[in-house]
């Protein structure tokens, strides 16, 4: 496995993904992929500024390369989350200015902050500072918030941040509705605008830029490659594993090894099960995140119910996990 200190290769990365890419989720994917870049969930900043911070920032270094999300808006805040942050090992840490949930939105930070750039800058840039030598410093954000014109917002945005540092973003291609959408329907319902954020890649050519939002395949993935220098998958990824995560050595990182078969992956997952329980983690905490190992499979639907009930038991350890699995059949071959 890579070190965090090494340089990464961004090429895929898995969205940071509120409720789902906790700690578990992060060891499960990488059982499937040594490449892919991870994120852990957004974080507060100040949380990890002002509180304990091996809550927010510990991980198995099995997970790596990994890099971790913080939400806030106060330069000094974020200066001292990433002084904290950095004894952790991430390969960098990403500012959000993207999620338009209610509750970041409250707390002046997330995709609102798209209206305010300066303020940006000057985050990112006590966040640089601060992080010396150690994870770069990275934004994830949206295209625009409401009536923003994405077409000036976008660029604005963009060159205020870089003007500070910062070479490297991700840039979910939807505008936030924060008035009138719910931060699910954010997720789908403004359109994707891909050659807005292609136009603004292609004048900027030392800058990094990560596409990110409806991608669903790794054949997509590799498309929007020829034009960005990485792909972010959210929901896709997270739903089917396998068949995102799976294949993307070979096809994204041009690895030569071949796919990790679900069941591999899932088995790999037993030490760490048996570690958390004997640490007092509910078994159903881990898997599930592992729901989603055999979709498109003969028996994924048993699966999914065996699991999501079993792990529930009082006391249910591994071996529950592998009477989920016997319901699990292999895909028919060709002709069958």
């Amino acid at each position: 496995m890579k070190d965090s200190a090494k340089p990464v290769e961004r090429r895929l990365s898995v969205a940071p993904m509120m409720a789902r890419t906790d700690r578990h989720c992060r060891l499960f994917h990488r059982r499937f992929s040594a490449h892919a870049l991870l994120y852990t969930e957004m974080v507060p900043a100040f949380g990890v500024a002002k509180g304990d911070a091996a809550r927010f920032c510990a991980h198995d270094p099995a997970e790596r390369p990994l890099a971790l999300q913080l939400g806030g808006s106060d330069p000094e805040i974020l200066a001292e989350a990433v002084r904290r942050a950095r004894a952790f090992g991430f390969a960098e840490i990403d500012l959000n200015v993207g999620c338009p949930s209610d509750r970041v939105r409250s707390g002046a930070f997330g995709a609102c902050l798209m209206r305010r750039p300066e303020l940006v800058a000057d985050c990112v840039s006590a966040m640089i500072e601060a992080a010396g030598p150690g994870p770069e410093i990275t934004v994830k954000c949206r295209i625009g918030v409401d009536d923003q014109d994405p077409e000036v917002a976008l660029p604005d945005f963009i060159d205020r941040v870089a003007a500070r540092g910062v070479r490297r973003f991700a840039v979910h291609a939807r505008k936030a509705w924060l008035e009138g959408l719910s931060p699910k329907e954010n997720r789908t319902v403004p359109p994707l605008d891909y050659d807005l954020v292609r136009r603004v890649k292609a004048v900027r050519p030392g800058l990094r830029i990560s596409l990110n939002g409806g991608i669903g395949t790794l054949e997509q993935a590799r498309g929007h490659l020829a034009d960005f220098d990485g792909v972010m998958i959210g929901r896709a990824a997270y739903r089917d594993p396998a068949g995102i995560l799976g294949g993307a050595d070979r096809l994204i990182a041009g690895a030569t090894a071949p796919p990790v078969a679900p069941e591999d992956a899932v088995r790999a997952m037993y030490p760490h099960i048996e570690d958390e329980l004997a640490g007092g983690t509910a078994l159903h905490r881990i898997t599930r995140h592992m729901l989603g190992a055999f979709d498109g499979r003969p028996g994924a639907r048993r699966w999914r119910r065996v699991l999501s009930e079993e792990a529930r038991r009082k006391g249910a350890g591994v071996d529950a996990v592998e009477r989920a699995l016997a319901q699990v059949r292999p895909m028919p071959q060709a002709g069958e």
